[in-house]
Protein backbone atom coordinates (compact mmCIF):
# COMPACT_ATOMS: atom_id res chain seq x y z
CA UNK A 1 0.00 0.00 0.00
CA UNK A 2 0.92 3.56 -0.80
CA UNK A 3 1.56 5.78 1.90
CA UNK A 4 -0.63 8.13 0.75
CA UNK A 5 -3.36 6.23 0.83
CA UNK A 6 -2.24 4.27 4.33
CA UNK A 7 -2.61 7.50 5.64
CA UNK A 8 -6.41 8.41 4.97
CA UNK A 9 -7.45 4.86 6.40
CA UNK A 10 -5.75 5.69 9.53
CA UNK A 11 -7.50 9.09 9.66
CA UNK A 12 -10.75 7.38 8.62
CA UNK A 13 -10.42 5.15 11.37
CA UNK A 14 -8.83 7.71 14.00
CA UNK A 15 -12.09 9.95 13.07
CA UNK A 16 -14.99 7.04 13.73
CA UNK A 17 -13.37 6.03 16.68
CA UNK A 18 -13.61 9.55 18.22
CA UNK A 19 -16.97 9.96 16.76
CA UNK A 20 -18.31 6.68 18.76
CA UNK A 21 -16.69 7.57 21.84
CA UNK A 22 -18.49 11.37 21.56
CA UNK A 23 -21.94 9.86 20.43
CA UNK A 24 -21.21 6.94 23.85
CA UNK A 25 -20.53 10.16 25.72
CA UNK A 26 -24.01 11.70 24.84
CA UNK A 27 -26.01 8.95 24.76
CA UNK A 28 -25.13 8.54 29.05
CA UNK A 29 -25.19 11.84 29.57
CA UNK A 30 -28.74 12.06 28.71
CA UNK A 31 -29.53 8.70 30.42
CA UNK A 32 -28.67 10.27 33.79
CA UNK A 33 -30.44 13.49 33.25
CA UNK A 34 -33.85 13.36 35.65
CA UNK A 35 -36.96 14.11 33.55
CA UNK A 36 -39.14 17.15 35.10
CA UNK A 37 -42.39 16.09 34.85
CA UNK A 38 -44.42 19.22 34.44
CA UNK A 39 -47.03 20.61 37.31
CA UNK A 40 -50.50 20.11 36.71
CA UNK A 41 -51.88 22.27 38.53
CA UNK A 42 -54.89 22.41 41.17
CA UNK A 43 -58.37 21.99 40.18
CA UNK A 44 -60.09 25.22 41.88
CA UNK A 45 -64.17 24.99 41.92
CA UNK A 46 -65.57 28.25 41.06
CA UNK A 47 -69.56 26.97 41.80
CA UNK A 48 -71.34 23.79 42.90
CA UNK A 49 -73.39 23.60 39.18
CA UNK A 50 -73.53 20.43 37.31
CA UNK A 51 -70.04 22.90 34.99
CA UNK A 52 -68.30 23.91 38.04
CA UNK A 53 -67.05 20.97 38.83
CA UNK A 54 -67.76 21.00 42.60
CA UNK A 55 -70.09 18.62 44.80
CA UNK A 56 -73.00 19.29 45.76
CA UNK A 57 -73.79 20.41 49.37
CA UNK A 58 -76.40 17.31 49.68
CA UNK A 59 -73.78 14.66 48.42
CA UNK A 60 -71.44 15.90 50.84
CA UNK A 61 -73.68 15.50 53.94
CA UNK A 62 -74.89 12.34 52.74
CA UNK A 63 -71.36 11.03 52.28
CA UNK A 64 -69.87 12.40 55.49
CA UNK A 65 -70.89 9.13 57.39
CA UNK A 66 -69.37 7.10 54.72
CA UNK A 67 -66.29 8.59 55.50
CA UNK A 68 -66.44 7.46 59.64
CA UNK A 69 -64.56 4.43 60.02
CA UNK A 70 -66.76 1.63 62.36
CA UNK A 71 -64.91 1.04 65.42
CA UNK A 72 -63.29 -2.08 65.83
CA UNK A 73 -65.02 -5.02 67.48
CA UNK A 74 -63.53 -6.17 70.58
CA UNK A 75 -64.51 -9.21 72.67
CA UNK A 76 -64.19 -7.44 76.47
CA UNK A 77 -67.48 -5.50 76.85
CA UNK A 78 -67.83 -1.73 77.09
CA UNK A 79 -68.42 0.52 80.00
CA UNK A 80 -71.96 0.98 78.36
CA UNK A 81 -72.60 -2.77 77.96
CA UNK A 82 -72.13 -3.32 81.74
CA UNK A 83 -74.09 -0.46 82.74
CA UNK A 84 -76.64 -1.34 80.71
CA UNK A 85 -76.82 -5.22 81.87
CA UNK A 86 -76.42 -3.72 85.66
CA UNK A 87 -79.75 -1.83 84.94
CA UNK A 88 -81.37 -4.90 83.52
CA UNK A 89 -80.81 -6.87 86.66
CA UNK A 90 -82.08 -3.69 89.15
CA UNK A 91 -85.28 -3.37 86.77
CA UNK A 92 -85.82 -7.10 87.17
CA UNK A 93 -85.04 -7.47 90.98
CA UNK A 94 -87.52 -4.59 91.87
CA UNK A 95 -90.06 -6.32 89.36
CA UNK A 96 -89.60 -9.19 91.39
CA UNK A 97 -89.86 -7.54 94.93
CA UNK A 98 -93.16 -5.91 93.49
CA UNK A 99 -94.59 -9.13 92.58
CA UNK A 100 -93.63 -10.43 95.67
CA UNK A 101 -95.11 -7.41 97.20
CA UNK A 102 -98.34 -7.56 95.88
CA UNK A 103 -98.77 -11.35 96.85
CA UNK A 104 -98.12 -10.73 100.31
CA UNK A 105 -100.77 -7.82 99.79
CA UNK A 106 -103.62 -10.21 98.38
CA UNK A 107 -102.64 -13.40 100.56
CA UNK A 108 -103.62 -10.66 103.49
CA UNK A 109 -106.83 -9.53 102.30
CA UNK A 110 -107.99 -13.52 101.52
CA UNK A 111 -106.89 -14.12 104.88
CA UNK A 112 -109.21 -11.28 106.26
CA UNK A 113 -112.15 -11.96 104.01
CA UNK A 114 -112.15 -15.26 105.61
CA UNK A 115 -111.99 -13.96 108.93
CA UNK A 116 -114.97 -12.24 108.71
CA UNK A 117 -116.56 -14.54 106.76
CA UNK A 118 -115.98 -17.11 109.81
CA UNK A 119 -116.88 -14.32 111.90
CA UNK A 120 -119.98 -13.97 110.21
CA UNK A 121 -120.91 -17.85 110.11
CA UNK A 122 -120.12 -17.89 114.03
CA UNK A 123 -122.73 -14.86 114.36
CA UNK A 124 -125.72 -16.59 112.30
CA UNK A 125 -124.84 -19.86 113.83
CA UNK A 126 -125.11 -18.33 117.35
CA UNK A 127 -128.40 -16.15 116.49
CA UNK A 128 -129.98 -19.19 115.16
CA UNK A 129 -129.30 -21.35 118.19
CA UNK A 130 -130.81 -18.55 120.09
CA UNK A 131 -133.72 -18.09 118.19
CA UNK A 132 -133.87 -22.19 118.16
CA UNK A 133 -133.88 -22.08 122.43
CA UNK A 134 -136.38 -19.38 122.52
CA UNK A 135 -138.80 -21.28 120.27
CA UNK A 136 -138.27 -24.38 122.44
CA UNK A 137 -138.76 -22.61 125.82
CA UNK A 138 -141.73 -20.79 124.00
CA UNK A 139 -143.36 -24.06 123.01
CA UNK A 140 -142.33 -25.67 126.68
CA UNK A 141 -143.84 -22.73 128.11
CA UNK A 142 -146.86 -22.96 125.67
CA UNK A 143 -146.99 -26.82 126.57
CA UNK A 144 -146.96 -26.20 130.79
CA UNK A 145 -149.65 -23.81 130.12
CA UNK A 146 -151.92 -26.59 128.18
CA UNK A 147 -151.30 -28.90 130.36
CA UNK A 148 -152.47 -26.60 133.48
CA UNK A 149 -155.45 -25.80 131.40
CA UNK A 150 -156.32 -29.63 131.13
CA UNK A 151 -155.81 -30.58 134.78
CA UNK A 152 -158.24 -27.89 135.57
CA UNK A 153 -160.95 -28.74 132.65
CA UNK A 154 -160.49 -32.44 134.11
CA UNK A 155 -160.70 -31.96 137.74
CA UNK A 156 -156.97 -32.68 138.82
CA UNK A 157 -156.46 -30.90 141.86
CA UNK A 158 -153.02 -33.11 142.88
CA UNK A 159 -151.20 -30.05 142.74
CA UNK A 160 -151.22 -29.18 139.04
CA UNK A 161 -149.49 -25.63 139.47
CA UNK A 162 -146.08 -28.07 140.43
CA UNK A 163 -146.51 -27.95 144.43
CA UNK A 164 -143.50 -28.27 147.07
CA UNK A 165 -143.58 -31.65 147.52
CA UNK A 166 -146.40 -32.45 149.68
CA UNK A 167 -148.69 -34.31 147.17
CA UNK A 168 -147.76 -38.13 146.36
CA UNK A 169 -148.49 -39.78 143.16
CA UNK A 170 -150.32 -43.84 142.88
CA UNK A 171 -146.68 -44.11 140.72
CA UNK A 172 -144.10 -46.08 143.12
CA UNK A 173 -141.14 -43.90 143.71
CA UNK A 174 -142.43 -40.92 143.40
CA UNK A 175 -143.81 -40.64 146.36
CA UNK A 176 -143.49 -36.95 148.23
CA UNK A 177 -142.33 -35.54 144.74
CA UNK A 178 -143.89 -32.46 143.67
CA UNK A 179 -146.24 -32.64 140.15
CA UNK A 180 -144.84 -30.79 137.43
CA UNK A 181 -141.37 -28.71 139.09
CA UNK A 182 -139.57 -29.11 142.39
CA UNK A 183 -136.08 -29.33 144.11
CA UNK A 184 -133.69 -32.52 144.67
CA UNK A 185 -130.49 -32.02 146.36
CA UNK A 186 -129.78 -28.41 145.76
CA UNK A 187 -131.31 -28.66 142.05
CA UNK A 188 -134.01 -28.08 140.21
CA UNK A 189 -136.04 -29.84 137.34
CA UNK A 190 -139.56 -28.87 135.87
CA UNK A 191 -141.58 -31.68 133.82
CA UNK A 192 -145.12 -30.56 133.07
CA UNK A 193 -147.37 -33.44 134.66
CA UNK A 194 -144.85 -35.75 135.78
CA UNK A 195 -143.20 -36.64 139.13
CA UNK A 196 -139.67 -37.61 139.20
CA UNK A 197 -138.75 -40.83 140.65
CA UNK A 198 -136.41 -40.62 143.87
CA UNK A 199 -134.39 -37.87 143.37
CA UNK A 200 -132.71 -36.41 140.81
CA UNK A 201 -128.89 -37.68 139.78
CA UNK A 202 -125.94 -35.44 141.16
CA UNK A 203 -122.88 -34.88 138.42
CA UNK A 204 -119.64 -35.65 139.57
CA UNK A 205 -117.72 -33.23 142.10
CA UNK A 206 -114.98 -33.28 139.53
CA UNK A 207 -115.77 -29.99 137.93
CA UNK A 208 -113.51 -26.99 137.35
CA UNK A 209 -115.95 -23.84 137.53
CA UNK A 210 -118.43 -22.40 139.57
CA UNK A 211 -122.21 -21.57 138.34
CA UNK A 212 -125.23 -22.35 136.48
CA UNK A 213 -125.76 -25.73 134.26
CA UNK A 214 -129.38 -25.51 132.63
CA UNK A 215 -129.88 -28.90 130.46
CA UNK A 216 -132.98 -29.03 128.03
CA UNK A 217 -134.15 -32.82 128.90
CA UNK A 218 -136.72 -34.96 126.73
CA UNK A 219 -139.01 -37.27 128.54
CA UNK A 220 -140.62 -40.50 126.74
CA UNK A 221 -143.83 -41.90 128.04
CA UNK A 222 -142.45 -44.52 130.38
CA UNK A 223 -140.31 -41.27 132.10
CA UNK A 224 -136.87 -42.48 130.62
CA UNK A 225 -134.94 -39.03 129.54
CA UNK A 226 -134.06 -39.90 125.96
CA UNK A 227 -132.61 -36.07 125.01
CA UNK A 228 -130.40 -33.69 127.00
CA UNK A 229 -128.56 -31.19 125.62
CA UNK A 230 -127.02 -27.58 127.29
CA UNK A 231 -129.33 -24.69 127.30
CA UNK A 232 -130.27 -21.48 127.52
CA UNK A 233 -129.59 -19.49 131.04
CA UNK A 234 -126.23 -21.78 131.47
CA UNK A 235 -123.43 -19.78 133.07
CA UNK A 236 -120.28 -22.02 132.78
CA UNK A 237 -118.40 -22.11 129.73
CA UNK A 238 -115.97 -24.84 130.91
CA UNK A 239 -117.37 -27.83 128.43
CA UNK A 240 -115.81 -30.68 131.08
CA UNK A 241 -118.29 -29.44 133.46
CA UNK A 242 -121.22 -28.73 131.09
CA UNK A 243 -120.83 -32.49 130.16
CA UNK A 244 -121.14 -33.57 133.90
CA UNK A 245 -124.47 -32.07 133.69
CA UNK A 246 -125.77 -33.60 130.72
CA UNK A 247 -124.12 -37.15 131.97
CA UNK A 248 -125.98 -36.70 135.20
CA UNK A 249 -129.64 -35.38 133.56
CA UNK A 250 -130.05 -38.17 131.21
CA UNK A 251 -130.20 -40.70 134.26
CA UNK A 252 -133.30 -38.67 135.78
CA UNK A 253 -136.37 -40.84 135.72
CA UNK A 254 -140.08 -39.27 135.96
CA UNK A 255 -143.56 -41.48 136.80
CA UNK A 256 -145.22 -42.41 133.39
CA UNK A 257 -148.21 -41.23 131.19
CA UNK A 258 -150.42 -43.34 129.35
CA UNK A 259 -149.77 -40.52 126.65
CA UNK A 260 -147.27 -41.55 124.17
CA UNK A 261 -146.12 -37.75 123.23
CA UNK A 262 -142.69 -37.18 124.92
CA UNK A 263 -142.64 -34.07 126.91
CA UNK A 264 -139.91 -30.68 127.14
CA UNK A 265 -138.24 -30.14 130.66
CA UNK A 266 -135.23 -28.65 132.41
CA UNK A 267 -132.88 -29.60 135.05
CA UNK A 268 -130.89 -26.88 136.26
CA UNK A 269 -127.76 -28.02 138.31
CA UNK A 270 -125.87 -25.53 140.23
CA UNK A 271 -121.74 -26.31 140.95
CA UNK A 272 -120.53 -24.58 144.08
CA UNK A 273 -116.86 -25.58 145.66
CA UNK A 274 -117.20 -26.57 149.03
Amino acid sequence: MKPETQSHTEASVITTVVMLLGFLCLWFIYIDVPVLQEDEGIEISFGDGETGGGVPEHQQVAAAPEQTAAPASSSAPSDNSLMTQEDESAAQLRLQQEKERRAREEALAEERRRQREEQARLRAEQEARERAEAAERAKQQAAIDNAAKMGALFGNTDNPEGGNGTAESASSGTKGNPLGHGNSGGNEWSLNGRRLKGSLPRPSQNFSQEGIVVVNIIVDANGKVVSAKVGAGTTISDETTRQLAVRAAKKAEFDMVDRPNQQFGTITYKFKFN
